[in-house]
């Protein structure tokens, strides 16, 4: 099977040796994103669960679209914190971009992320078949 590496330029250059995405089929894997402002490269909202979450969900959704899909395609989502105690303004914010049925996840609490950001996430999106 042959693997298409997804870029968009509206999400942060990757900071590492990995693609934003990578397509295999119908199935787009998507490398986490931190809240980092595509322009600069600097983390957005540092203090700020809420908005280091919309940049990290804003990101997420260019290259979605990108990919040639959308958040409502999107079937797993993994969201890392380094305060679970802050898990219920994340929900919030979450509840903005996704909307029922929602998509199966899994919340971590890590010990630390890229760049010192507060909140990454990272996704499997199925997409429609042509």
């Amino acid at each position: 099977m042959s693997r298409q590496i997804i870029t968009s330029a509206k999400a942060p250059a990757a900071i590492g040796p990995y693609s934003q995405a990578v397509r295999a089929g119908n199935t787009v894997y998507f490398s986490g994103q931190i809240p980092l402002d595509p322009a600069t490269g600097d983390i957005v909202g540092v203090g700020d669960i809420e908005a280091q979450a919309r940049r990290a969900f804003d990101n997420l959704k260019a290259v979605a679209e990108e990919a040639g899909g959308s958040l409502d395609q999107i079937v797993r989502l993994g969201l890392y914190l380094t305060d679970l105690g802050e898990f219920a303004k994340v929900n919030a914010v979450m509840q903005d971009y996704f909307k029922a049925p929602f998509p199966a996840r899994s919340t971590i609490e890590v010990a630390g992320l890229p760049k010192a950001a507060n909140f990454e996430v990272d996704a499997v999106m199925v997409l429609d078949q042509a």
